[in-house]
Formats: C-alpha cells, structure tokens, sequence
C-alpha cells in the first residue's frame, strides 16, 4: 500500500512520497479541503486537546524536561529502548515516537543511526517546545492524538514509552499503531506494571492503570502483533521502588502529592551513579536476552504480522 497521510477530519488517504514532509506546512486534504492549524511551527492534527490536561498534565514538562536528562532511571530506560531498537528493528529507516514528551528518548534515537524519517508526535504542543531545541533538525514534530493516529503503512518502528496506561482506551491507540506500522514493523513500548504498587505517584501521573502480568501482551495479540520479547525491568530496584511507595502512601494527605513524588528525584548525585550502575547492569543483561520475572516496570517488543 505504501506510506500514506490520514485527513483528521474526513480520515481520506494520500501518499507521502520520499522526501516529503511528514505534514507540510501547506498540505491540503483533497477530499474536504481541510487543513490543519499552526502553533509556533508546529501542526496541530488534534487542536482541540492541544495543551488540556489529557492523560498528562502539560505544566509538569518544565520539571521532567530537566529532571529526566540525567536521572537514573530514565537514563536506564533510554539505553534500553536504545538496545532493544537495535535488536530487535536493526533495519528499521523510519521511526515514530507516540507521547514523546520533551525529546529525552527520540534525541538517543535520532544520533543513533541515519534516519530516512523520524517523528516525534505529542498531545501537549508545549512538551514539543521543549523537546525542538534538543534535537537535531531531521527529527519532525507533530502534535496528534494517539487514538487517532493520522498515519498508514509508514513507519519501520513505532515507540510508546510510559505513554499506553495515561490513556483509558489503550486497546485502540494499538490497533491505531499497528495501522500506522509498515507490514513487518517492530512496535516497542514501555508502561508501569503490578497494580499492587499504585500509589498517589500514578494519580499524580493522570495514570489509568498499572498492567497486570501478561496484559500488555494479550492486548498487543488482540491488535494484530507478534509479541516476539518482554521483560520486567528495573527488576534489581523493585525492593527500593516498593519502600518509596509505601513511603509515598503513608505521607499521602501530609503535603502536597505533587511534591512529595517530586522527592523521588530528589537525590545526591553519588546516589544516582550507584543507581544508574546497577540499572545499566540490567538493562545490559535485558539486552542479551534475559528475561526478568518481576520489576516495576515492563518492556515489550511486537511485531506487526
């Protein structure tokens, strides 16, 4: 079929032809005349939810946009999708990023390998200002809806980390990826995992769900993939994620929520090394192959039949 634009509004299809723009400035649906509106460069395919409190609350990019660059565990999650990516879609020559936040995964990606094309999309236009000047200028920004992805056929590799338990439908955001995916491409995604551990830190989080064992993976079946790896991860820090909960749990109601989970980052800088050396340990285990039976969190790897 090849790699084709979906119209938000009437949902018609066109070719995107080589070289083009994912969605050019001037680009024009055929079929209903509808063109999408502009924020400070960039396209807006769901304008209505630009910047509401939907799955995330947006003023939370300031604080993330900094605390995530050297934090070890998102240094550790970056490095493993990194590995995964290269595992698993070593061919992959265009990569889509649903929920990407202010850059912190899609700029590891951009300078990993040469790209044909690679799109970081995002719900809140104000996470996608942080994440442009972090970025190289090949990497396309544009603001979408996950349950609405404006895409068919185009993407060798799509990516969903820590984005699917902020959406109460994630059953049609997969089946919105797996249209979207090239016949034959790899979708890796990453959410929280064991129910037991919610705490305020995920209602902070405008989470919907912490997954169960397995279900991630059922529902990734029922969209049409291959689950061909998963893992747990942050396996060897589980103890140490249990005791914050708790923590997080007792002080509920004490002070502010926001700030209390905001305490988790707040740590010496000794303390992050020792942890983000025990985190690379893993993932570099993770990456050869091992599989983890617990963690606070799960990675998955599918592939679009």
């Amino acid at each position: 079929m090849g790699a084709e634009r979906l119209c938000p509004n009437c949902r018609s299809a066109s070719r995107i032809t080589k070289g083009e723009a994912i969605w050019p400035v001037d680009w024009t649906c055929a079929d209903c005349s509808y063109q999408a509106p502009h924020r400070d460069g960039i396209t807006l395919t769901a304008p209505d939810l630009a910047d509401t409190i939907s799955g995330f609350d947006p003023k939370d990019f300031d604080f993330l946009a900094c605390a995530e660059i050297e934090h070890f565990w998102f240094a550790a999650r970056r490095k493993l999708i990194v590995d995964l990516a290269n595992k698993y879609a070593i061919g992959a020559k265009s990569f889509l990023e649903i929920g990407c936040g202010s850059g912190n995964v899609i700029n590891a990606m951009a300078r990993e390998r040469e790209w044909d094309r690679i799109v970081g999309t995002e719900i809140h236009p104000s996470g996608l200002a942080h994440a442009r000047p972090r970025l190289p200028a090949s990497v396309e920004l544009l603001q979408v809806d996950a349950r609405r992805l404006p895409f068919s056929d185009t993407f060798d590799l799509i990516g969903a980390f820590d984005v699917l338990e902020h959406i109460a439908d994630d059953q049609l955001v997969l089946s919105e990826i797996h249209r979207a995916l090239a016949l034959g491409g790899t979708f890796i995604a990453t959410v929280p995992q064991h129910p037991s551990l919610w705490s305020v830190a995920d209602e902070v989080a405008y989470h919907e769900r912490r997954y169960e064992r397995g279900e991630l993976q059922a529902k990734l079946k029922a969209a049409g993939f291959r689950v061909v790896f998963s893992t747990s991860y942050t396996a060897l820090l589980l103890p140490l994620m249990a005791v914050s909960r708790l923590r997080v749990r007792r002080n509920a109601g004490k002070s502010d929520a926001r700030a209390s989970v905001r305490q988790e980052f707040d740590i010496s800088s000794m303390l992050n090394r020792i942890l983000t050396m025990v985190l690379r340990a893993e993932v570099g285990l993770t990456a050869r192959g091992m599989s983890w039976p617990i963690g606070g969190s799960r990675v998955v790897v599918a592939q679009k039949a």
